[in-house]
């Protein structure tokens, strides 16, 4: 046996176990546990992605003992090792070829796809939605839209839980200024929400949680319109709809204030009119007024409404 060091040679040494001879047949369960434990003691080392190769042969062990839970497993933990030794790189600025997040996305492709098999549909998005938030993480918001969305799709079962999912989907088409897919998904968000949450009995008022998120809907998807300016023959049902809300003429605050504290929405309806106008002077007075009421992403859409006020770009739809 070589040293205790030489990992490469024990590996070599545990994989040969599983070469097939003459009349005997290769002992599985225990090469898989001892890549294992190598993997234990390479991650001990910190050489995570060696870890990681540990655990794909692992991972292949415990396919051919038809384990699809221990497959499962040791998928996902050589995806975090890949990950982990990515991050590693990009913290020292090493030059490479992003293979181990490749390594990595393709790790969380396949322990997802045993989980479907599996019937475990909440175990796959939980891994969706880890692969995404990794992503967003290391400035690739663009390639996590796919995650978050295939972790929405998983979870039809939990509205709540793909409600999050799609709101992470839209920041990231934000992030990537694809600001009519981000209303798209903020109003499929509020449909939804409005379709399948909790409601008060005998209204279509949403609830909880579900209250929360129309209100952040709403306020977002009004500071998109604005930000997009569709003109009138682009301008879908859902949206008009919506704005009809924020005209003078239509207010009544016993049925249009259902989502929103009346102040926010009355500020909402002030910005829509300032826009309609082009008053800019009035819009900077009211993205003060707006500020405390809004979060981070909200205001960043309002401060690119008063921009292209100031300096329009012609970059809307």
């Amino acid at each position: 046996m070589a040293a205790e060091g030489d990992f490469l040679m024990r590996y070599r040494a545990v994989s040969n176990k599983l070469k097939k001879r003459f009349l005997r047949k290769p002992n599985v369960a225990e090469a898989s546990e001892q890549f294992g434990q190598l993997a234990k003691e390479l991650k001990q080392q910190d050489c995570l992605q060696y870890a990681a190769f540990c655990n794909l042969a692992m991972a292949r062990c415990e396919q051919t003992l038809f384990n699809a839970p221990g497959e499962a497993l040791a998928l996902t933990d050589a995806a975090r090792l890949f990950l982990s030794s990515e991050k590693e790189n990009r913290a020292l600025q090493a030059p490479g070829f992003d293979e181990h997040l490749q390594a990595a996305l393709n790790c969380y492709s396949f322990a997802i796809k045993v989980y479907i098999e599996m019937n475990q549909p909440v175990m796959a998005a939980s891994l969706s939605l880890e692969l995404g938030n990794a992503l967003k993480e290391m400035n690739r918001p663009g390639e996590a839209i796919v995650h978050y969305q295939r972790a929405a799709e998983l979870q039809t079962q939990t509205p709540i839980e793909a409600l999050l999912s799609m709101g992470e989907m839209a920041t990231c088409k934000i992030l990537t200024r694809d600001y009519d897919g981000a209303l798209s998904v903020l109003t499929e968000m509020q449909l939804t929400c409005q379709e399948r949450g909790l409601q008060l009995p005998g209204t279509n008022t949403p609830v909880g949680a579900f209250l929360d998120i129309v209100a952040k809907c709403e306020i977002s998807r009004v500071l998109l319109l604005m930000l997009l300016e569709p003109p009138p023959q682009k301008l879908l049902p859902e949206h008009a709809q919506t704005l009809e809300r924020y005209a003078w003429e239509s207010f009544d605050p016993h049925s249009q204030v259902i989502f929103l504290p009346e102040n926010v929405f009355l500020l909402l309806q002030s910005v829509v009119m300032a826009c309609q106008e082009k008053d800019t002077e009035s819009l900077k007075s009211l993205q003060t007024e707006l500020w405390p009421f809004l979060s981070a992403e909200q205001n960043h859409l309002l401060h690119l409404v008063v921009l292209e006020r100031i300096t329009p770009s012609g970059q809307g739809i």
